[in-house]
């Protein structure tokens, strides 16, 4: 494992860090089980950051009782956040720290991040309710060492947030698809120049650039080298940057966490080739032209009060401008229920807005919805997902 320096803790962090809001999950929640190996093996292959959330579903709670069981917790760095858009008062802090300790089963976080904060506006709020000394008491007890934020918002706003405050990290969504995305290759830059750490988010767009990609994207990239998989490439490009610290990857399966540790001992800045280069380049040019909507796949904009399953239709919804139609339809009649008298179709939408309000990617959900309605469910669909629907009567 390969690790750069966080200089303003001294900590040496792995280069691939393990995001846990993807732990494997089944009917009855996180399958700890599977979470268990994936975590061990991260650890015993050198991985030492784990980036959990209070929003995560169980995240935080699995990943504690994995450390306490197997008696770990000193040989990594947790990384966790404050629901801040649920803190009305200040006693929210409190509270929501209180159970977020007990949930990992440990005394204090190592990186501790204000959750999703995308505009000043955001931090004055925060501000004025008191978290700038609730933040000094609980570093002054040890109880957070390192102070940081999560990012979705503007570039400018990026700017102000960095300015604000003297902050110990930040962490952003980038990929070689969103270099010039929300904080972007400048908002990198910049917080590097300030030498301020940063932890990479989505560095594979929800899988998008891992298994999402069209054929043509695939060949590109294998025409250079046949030997990487889509997600080497996707993360090779981001360590060759010495600006990025670490790389979070939410990797479910023990394939994808071994795939991912082979390019982390195998990357280093600055090493990418002319070839390698304009691959991305191609690849790029692809990518854009088949992924109609950014979704992430994230699933904060559920639930849906009408039971839509907004990620699920934009999946099928993308897959069908990179794979074709006959794959799209069945994902979509899979991943909606659509032959179901209980469906999540996208027609089933009301534009009452809620999940607007809470997509990191400022997706225009409601009018995505109904393109998605249209490309899936056509008349001779529909007419088909009805005589399904009578039969499960």
């Amino acid at each position: 494992m390969q690790y750069r320096l966080d200089g303003r803790s001294g900590n040496k962090l792995s280069v691939l860090g393990l995001g846990c809001m993807r732990f494997p999950r089944g009917v009855t929640g996180i399958d700890l089980k599977k979470s268990e190996q994936i975590v061990m093996r991260a650890i015993d292959a050198g991985v030492n950051y784990f980036d959990t959330a209070y929003l995560y579903l169980g995240a935080e709670a699995a990943l504690g009782t994995i450390l306490a069981r197997n008696n770990v917790r000193d040989k990594v760095c947790i990384a966790t956040k404050l629901p801040i858009a649920n803190c009305r008062v200040s006693a929210d802090f409190d509270r929501f720290f209180g159970i977020q300790l007990a949930a990992l089963n440990t005394d204090y976080i190592d990186y501790y991040l204000m959750h999703n904060i995308n505009s000043l506006a955001q931090w004055e709020e925060l501000c004025a309710l008191g978290i700038e000394p609730w933040i000094a008491a609980q570093k002054a007890s040890g109880r957070v060492r390192q102070l940081g934020f999560s990012f979705h918002g503007a570039r400018e706003e990026f700017s102000k947030i960095l300015d604000a405050y003297d902050w110990d990290f930040c962490q952003i969504q980038y990929n070689y698809s969103n270099e010039n995305y929300q904080a972007g290759v400048d908002g990198l830059r910049r917080a590097a120049a300030k030498h301020i750490p940063v932890i990479i988010m989505e560095p594979l767009l929800g899988g998008k650039l891992a298994h999402g990609l069209a054929p043509a994207a695939v060949d590109a990239f294998r025409a250079v080298d046949a030997s990487r998989s889509p997600a080497a490439w996707g993360l090779r490009w981001l360590w060759n940057q010495p600006e990025v610290t670490v790389v979070l990857s939410g990797m479910n399966e023990l394939a994808q966490l071994e795939d991912n540790l082979a390019t982390a001992d195998a990357t280093s800045p600055d090493s990418l080739t002319d070839a390698e280069k304009a691959a991305y380049h191609r690849v790029i040019e692809v990518f854009k032209s088949t992924d109609k909507v950014p979704c992430t796949g994230c699933s904060y904009c559920m639930p849906c009060p009408q039971g839509v399953n907004i990620p699920a239709c934009f999946a099928s919804y993308n897959a069908s401008y990179t794979h074709g139609r006959i794959t799209s339809f069945a994902m979509y009649i899979t991943g909606t229920a659509a032959n179901r008298r209980e469906n999540a179709l996208a027609s089933k939408c009301v534009k009452c807005g809620k999940c607007e309000t809470h997509c990191p990617q400022k997706i225009e959900i409601r009018r995505s919805l109904d393109a998605v309605a249209r490309r899936m469910e056509p008349l001779y669909i529909k007419a088909a997902l009805k005589v399904m629907q009578s039969r499960a009567k």
